[in-house]
């Protein structure tokens, strides 16, 4: 059997991972608050650990591997947003609202992170609802959870909320972070309400006004804090131990750091998760995704900019989970050609009996997804179609469900252009030619801006018109730019997405573009005659 290794965030090295039941492999990932459409950010750790998950069955069985990811639809920033929708004139009481807009959004959620080739979460193989649990279906769990905590000396009631005791397991406190509870409290910036007996103490409950969501308790009306919910979700699915813990490292602390307060010290019998793995934050075009910066995108953004989910998944795969992921267009456009190349090599192949040893050894090795995509070029360069098409599904990648937007998407022949590349590339080759008589004539100022010409004609002009072209030892290459620039293209000269524009429309633009072509290339076709008239 495979060993798999894994980045333990707890003890801080990649350690051998031995589940505690290899029949039952359990795994608990905090999932979204769900009061709005899931930003990339929110969507990476989904992908991570849906790759973990497939690992996880591939090695021990798809019976063997329980996997639950949770939904918290209660908390202040849905309240927020039912309340914007009220008082914008949405009709019903505000818990209805709330409870409106919750289902809306698990409802994008789920499709969105369909579209990203993601498998839901299940039970010992079985899809179920109780593998993603509302926090709302759980209420009964927590309370009993608190009332435990405060029959241990771990938790206190006041002014109708009940509070952790972080003093009551302070030697266990801000082990997962690396925190001492002293220097928390040292550090501390905000102002401490008046009924915690010390500042680091967290909420458990809080009460409700009447208009909002709430439940019944022995403290009062009110509803749960956020951290005592995915405590019990774990416990009442998971058991007292399990194996993997998995997030974003923004919830690292204090929500983690949290649940294990809440748990270990509500089932001191049980070490609550074994294993903790957290995933590094993601930024667009190198700088913090921030709406104010105009970088912000959720999944559903780029989506619908016709940029296929089955590129979003690629392009997030190509960085370990544990170092910072940049978004970029080129990467978007990079991982769209790789995978037309793949899908067009894999068209018509049955997948082989199981994937190439090298690609389960990388992902075995704490989840290295970028060596195992170094594998699947290996493979594509070999021709190795099978053990690709194979291989590549253990990653969520070139997988049937995954394929439509190649599959349907209708295609462009080459050679609609492949006459007016090679004319430029003819022109290209002139200006090359006449670079280097000038430079080595001694006429190195003409001749460095003859190379930069002819640099801009690969790197600036024709992507502009829509294509790639690349020098190589034989001469040269070229593609189509992928779906993500053409559909800017396309957006521009229509004012319409790419899933409404026409068959004939795209052909007229295709004509409309080489015809555009060939007068930018004249154009500088009448300068090179001036400039070898005058050499």
């Amino acid at each position: 059997m495979t060993t798999i290794k894994l980045h333990n965030t707890r003890t801080r090295t990649k350690e051998d991972f031995v589940p505690i039941d290899s029949d039952n492999v359990r795994m608990y990932v905090c999932g979204p608050t769900v009061y709005d459409r899931a930003h990339l950010g929110n969507a990476r750790p989904v992908v991570v650990f849906d790759v973990l998950y497939r690992l996880l069955r591939h090695v021990y069985g798809t019976d063997q591997v329980t996997y639950v990811r949770n939904f918290t639809d209660v908390d202040d920033k849905i309240n927020a947003t039912a309340l914007a929708r009220k008082q914008a004139g949405a009709q019903g009481p505000l818990e209805q609202l709330v409870q409106e807009r919750s289902d809306e959004t698990i409802g994008w959620y789920l499709h969105d992170m369909g579209k990203l080739g993601t498998l839901k979460p299940s039970i010992r193989g079985e899809n179920c609802e109780k593998a993603m649990p509302r926090a709302t279906e759980y209420i009964a769990q927590m309370i009993e959870m608190i009332k435990g905590l405060i029959a241990k000396g771990h938790a206190y009631a006041a002014e109708g909320h009940v509070l952790f005791a972080v003093e009551s397991w302070k030697s266990g406190y801000g082990k997962l972070s690396g925190r001492s509870v002293d220097d928390m409290i040292a550090g501390a910036r905000v102002e401490v309400a008046p009924y915690k007996k010390n500042p680091m103490d967290f909420v458990l409950w809080k009460p409700s006004t009447d208009e909002l969501p709430g439940w019944d308790s022995p403290w009062g009306r009110g509803r749960p804090g956020w951290h005592i919910e995915c405590s019990a979700m774990s416990y009442e699915l998971l058991g007292a131990s399990f194996d993997i813990h998995g997030g974003g490292n923004d919830l690292m602390f204090p929500h983690h750091e949290n649940e294990i307060a809440q748990s270990c010290c509500a089932h001191p019998e049980g070490e609550f998760a074994r294993v903790w793995m957290h995933n590094e934050m993601l930024q667009v075009e190198g700088k913090k995704m921030s709406k104010s910066l105009g970088n912000f995108f959720t999944v559903h953004d780029l989506l619908e900019q016709g940029v296929p989910g089955e590129v979003i998944r690629f392009v997030f795969l190509q960085t370990h989970y544990r170092k910072p992921m940049d978004w970029t267009e080129k990467k978007a456009r990079e991982a769209e050609a790789t995978l037309r190349k793949w899908r067009a090599l894999t068209a018509g192949i049955e997948p082989a009996a199981t994937a190439a040893p090298s690609v389960i050894e990388a992902l075995a090795d704490d989840l290295n997804t970028a060596g195992a995509i170094a594998e699947l070029h290996r493979l594509a360069a070999d021709g190795d179609a099978a053990a690709l098409l194979a291989s590549g599904r253990v990653l969520g990648l070139l997988t049937p469900k995954l394929g439509t937007w190649f599959d349907h998407e209708e295609s462009l022949d080459k050679s609609f252009f492949a006459d007016e590349i090679e004319n430029w590339m003819i022109l290209r080759s002139k200006f090359r030619a006449k670079a280097k008589a000038c430079m080595k004539s001694g006429n190195k100022e003409l001749g460095s801006l003859l190379f930069q010409w002819t640099d801009q004609m690969r790197d600036t002009d024709l992507p502009y018109f829509g294509f790639t072209v690349n020098d190589t030892p034989d001469g040269y290459d070229w593609e189509l730019l992928p779906k993500l620039a053409r559909v800017n293209v396309i957006r521009t000269s229509t004012g319409s997405i790419s899933n409404e524009v026409t068959s004939k429309t795209k052909a007229d633009h295709w004509v409309s573009i080489l015809e555009r072509m060939k007068l930018h290339r004249a154009g500088l076709e009448k300068h090179y005659e001036e400039i070898d008239a005058e050499t």
